[in-house]
């Protein structure tokens, strides 16, 4: 294990506008494949005109959605799971905070800026990491790796870590897909808390609606942080409707599941077999990954960058001539055969 020294805000994907700018290519020519979010998401109605001149207020039916949805017995709405990744760490004494190497990193800036101690775990090392930690992350599929626990690992870590009075935080942001593996149904117990969001799955990320899953002390103890209005009116009546769409949801499982299988083969027919990944995303490990990555920018084409390990993570295409432009682009890369 080694110590996450990490002080500077992450770096994200989907910063159209800045790779805009970098290669001078109009924003409207741009295929992001930077950030996992269903680029075929939830499809918006006409937002009714009074959700703009009101006050958000509880009753609304969003929590009922939610609460159905997730099978959560007791849920808080947020302004995107983010918030919630923000706050959690001012609600304990200094900690020892543990998550995985390469794992989505607001994570661990979040809990370093409270002043908690944060050490990094590699999978191998997981069983002496729960041994030893007050507070255990884990993103369940991981971003950007794709690798995933399953509900008995998950349940039998946070016995033991809440046994001392920890906490198991799992962020399921990428968990829509495979719903049967979640943890909300688990969650009114002490010491567990699951993270959800609308953002991927649904492709509602800009509403910025996300819940926390947990016991009802601590969901009264993170609201009293947040304070009132913490979401916004018209974004509690999109996802309520979201939330109840089934027919929706279940053709979209199918969809994304299909769509990332097709990303798999267009990956291996160009000599870049992904390491891992989810239904949302792809991720591919090669030391080739910064000279791909900028040469997919220079044609408009983002993904997201990471450097240590050198990787890659692709995102979705939209249409299908979004798939063409990306099986070409990928065909033109020099050398790409050779590695």
């Amino acid at each position: 294990m080694s110590l996450n020294l990490q002080q500077t805000p992450p770096h994200h994907g989907g910063k159209l506008r800045a790779a805009a700018e970098q290669y001078a290519i109009p924003l409207a020519q741009w295929l992001d494949l930077s950030t996992g979010i269903n680029p075929n998401g939830w499809s918006v109605p006409t937002i009714p005109a009074e959700c703009w001149a009101r006050l958000p207020e509880a009753r609304d039916g969003l929590e009922e959605a939610a609460r159905h949805y997730y099978g959560a017995t007791s849920l808080l709405t947020v302004a995107g799971s983010q918030a919630a990744i923000q706050a959690l760490p001012q609600l304990r004494p200094p900690s020892r905070v543990s998550l995985l190497t390469l794992a989505y990193a607001e994570h661990s800036y979040a809990w370093q800026r409270s002043g908690h101690t944060v050490v990094s775990f590699s999978v191998d090392e997981i069983e002496r990491a729960v041994a030893t930690s007050d507070v255990l992350i884990l993103i369940n599929p991981n971003n950007p790796t794709g690798v995933r626990f399953s509900q008995t690992q998950l349940l039998h870590w946070h016995k033991i870590v809440a046994s001392r009075g920890g906490w198991l935080i799992v962020d399921e942001a990428f968990m829509d897909s495979t719903p049967d593996e979640s943890l909300c149904h688990h969650s009114h117990h002490t010491g567990l808390i699951v993270l959800r969001s609308l953002g991927k799955f649904f492709g509602l990320a800009g509403a910025r609606i996300g819940f926390v899953c947990a016991a009802p002390p601590l969901l009264m103890q993170l609201s009293h942080l947040l304070g009132p209005w913490a979401t916004n009116a018209p974004a509690r009546y999109i996802a309520t409707l979201a939330l109840q769409d089934q027919a929706w949801q279940q053709q979209t499982q199918q969809q994304l599941q299909l769509a990332s299988i097709q990303m798999q083969q267009l990956l291996r027919e160009h000599h870049l077999p992904p390491a891992g990944g989810c239904p949302l995303f792809q991720w591919v490990l090669t030391p080739e990954a910064e000279k791909i990555h900028q040469h997919l920018a220079k044609q408009a084409i983002l993904t997201r960058l990471f450097i240590e390990p050198m990787s890659l993570r692709f995102g979705l295409p939209k249409h299908t001539a979004d798939w063409q432009r990306l099986a070409m682009a990928l065909t033109s890369i020099p050398g790409l055969k050779q590695q």
